[in-house]
Parts: C-alpha cells; sequence; structure tokens
C-alpha cells in the first residue's frame, strides 16, 4: 500500500509491505546502505559516491548520484539520524532536490515469522507553485514508481525463496 498526502506544505508517503523473512533478516538486508541501489529502479542511475560501513548508524553521511528525470542527475546528501536496532532507522537530505526530505524506515516481526515494514516519507518541494505543479506532473508518480518497483523486487527477492 502507497499513500500520499498533503498537510501545510508537506507532503507524506506512506507505504507498507510484508515479506517473508524474521525480522532479524530484514534488518540485516535494510541497515545495509549497500542494498538501496538493489531496490531502486535502475532508470534512475543511483549510484552510492562515498564509502559506507556495512550497516547504518547515527551520524552517518551518505552521498549518492540520482536521476531526477531523464537525462538529469544530481547529487544527494543524507545523514542517518537515528538508529534503533532491528526496530527503526531515519535519514535526512542534508543536500539534494528536495527542500526538505526525512525518511522513516519501521520494521515489526509479525506472529507468523514475517516481517512488516512501514515506510514514512515526509518532504517539501522547493519552487512554491511550481513546486506543487512538478508534484502534481511527475514528482508523486515518481515516488510512487520507485516504491511500486522496491515492492515487486522485495516479493521476488524475499518471498519466492
Amino acid at each position: 500500500m502507497i499513500n500520499i498526502k498533503k498537510h501545510s506544505g508537506i507532503y507524506t508517503l506512506e507505504a507498507t509491505q510484508e515479506i517473508d523473512i524474521p525480522l532479524h533478516e530484514a534488518w540485516s538486508f535494510f541497515s545495509s546502505p549497500n542494498n538501496l541501489e538493489k531496490i531502486t529502479p535502475s532508470e534512475m542511475g543511483f549510484k552510492i559516491t562515498s564509502e559506507v560501513d556495512k550497516k547504518a548508524y547515527a551520524g552517518q553521511i551518505i552521498t549518492y548520484k540520482v536521476g531526477i528525470l531523464p537525462g538529469i542527475n544530481t547529487n544527494w546528501v543524507t545523514e542517518i539520524t537515528q538508529v534503533k536496532n532491528e526496530s527503526f532507522f531515519i535519514d535526512e537530505q542534508r543536500f539534494g532536490p528536495y527542500k526538505m526530505w526525512h525518511h522513516e524506515h519501521w520494521f515489526y516481526s509479525q506472529p507468523d515469522g514475517k516481517t512488516l515494514m512501514k515506510d514514512k516519507i515526509s518532504y517539501k518541494i522547493p519552487f512554491g507553485i511550481l513546486g506543487d505543479l512538478a508534484q502534481t506532473l511527475f514528482i508523486k508518480k515518481q515516488l510512487k514508481g520507485i516504491f511500486e518497483y522496491r515492492f515487486k523486487t522485495l516479493e521476488t527477492y524475499f518471498n519466492e525463496k
């Protein structure tokens, strides 16, 4: 499930997915920044440009190159601001295409041994009315597309093992 709402000039994307692996395996995969490229559509040209440790930690800075539109790439810098082992981590944009980007990654162990993942992204687009128009014309679609791609990729990667 993917949902995007707007309140007070801030957009919020919420996505949930259940994957057929235990929490410790899900945490091991998602807390490794190097796995982000595996779950991002290849047409975005996503590439980590900094050296990263194996696991996310509070204060970690990660730099990327990413295509925001066909033929237009940008640098993106995020900081992992909070981490609670096997529970959640939060990344925030320090430099990049958004005016503000705050991404919460939550993980919940399910009674059947699966893991429920919840993403909540709060973001603000620059350029006022033009930014809102861009949200309507392509940003919303692009973000939903990224999470739809992730959903399908994770279904294949974990649920069909």
